[in-house]
């Protein structure tokens, strides 16, 4: 008599992060199950072996069994703009509808410049948590986003890592650093001597001589999380959902509060039931 095959275990196999309904995919080699994260909603997951994702289309999941996370080799995607300057030959990855040229801000004092879709614009900020942002430029293609991207590079970071972002949890933009950077770049844009492989016409967005409060375009985005001190970096899938700002789910669990990278939770097995290892605390839990 054949023994029959046991089932796929049921696996975290993708997020959607804020600015996308902020959410835990899972999957068991069948149909994805969407986990939505909703402020006091509980968790009780306990991670269990680490795997491959495998891959999600049309939602359906395809389980991967090899070592490789969050991806293997087979299932992991190269976006070929991720560090792109605008000087691609190849037509076929040439982005041919509005793109936004933006700078945001990360609390405290962290400022990134950055290029999205028009259209998407606050919806990507929303993704990567940003709490502050200025529309600098809308240009015609994601081409020439690019290359002013890296013009301004030189000058401001193109990319902010998960630590400080966890920082700003519990942090405010500092106002002053944030205008004094936004005139800066005002002075640049007006007195740089930009050099780009395309001619093209853009225009500054706002107006340099714009660049203060109240002016169109300006974003300030509340994710729901009030926190007095930093949360401790775990991963866990277990306690009280406090909120999610861009990819970073904040957890209550224990008396102390937790910011958890949903990348890092992406390719584990999850089985009911807290987990039953010992959690980093903070030390206001043993006030």
């Amino acid at each position: 008599m054949e023994t029959a095959p046991e089932p796929e275990r049921v696996q975290l196999v993708g997020y959607e992060p804020s600015g996308r309904g902020s959410a835990l995919l899972l999957g068991d080699g069948g149909s994805v199950e969407r986990r939505d994260l909703e402020p006091g909603d509980v968790l009780s997951y306990s991670l269990g072996e680490r795997r491959c994702a495998g891959a999600i289309g049309d939602g359906e999941h395809v389980a991967c069994d090899r070592s490789g996370t969050p991806y293997c080799e087979f299932h992991t995607s190269t976006w070929v703009c991720a560090r792109c300057t605008g000087t691609c030959l190849k037509p076929e990855m040439d982005c041919h509808e509005p793109h936004a040229v933006y700078v945001a801000a990360f609390a405290p004092d962290t400022f990134k410049i950055g290029v999205t879709r028009e259209w998407r614009l606050e919806t990507r900020l929303r993704e990567q948590g940003a709490d502050r942002a200025v529309r600098l430029y809308t240009v015609s293609d994601g081409r020439i986003a690019r290359e002013i991207e890296a013009e301004i590079a030189r000058r401001l970071t193109d990319r902010v890592r998960t630590g400080p972002k966890v920082a700003a949890l519990a942090s405010d933009v500092d106002e002053t650093a944030w205008e004094e950077t936004l005139a800066d770049l005002e002075g640049f844009v007006a007195d740089a001597d930009l050099e780009f492989e395309f001619e093209f016409e853009f225009e500054f967005d706002p107006a340099a001589e714009d660049l203060e409060c109240g002016v169109r375009d300006r974003y300030a985005f509340d994710y729901g999380i009030d926190l007095e001190t930093r949360p401790v970096r775990e991963t866990v899938a277990s306690g009280t959902v406090v909120g999610v700002k861009g990819r970073l789910l904040v957890l209550e669990n224990g008396g102390t509060t937790y910011a958890v990278d949903m990348r890092d939770l992406v390719g584990y097995e999850l089985d009911d039931g807290t987990t039953d290892r010992n959690l980093q605390s903070s030390l206001g839990s043993f006030g």
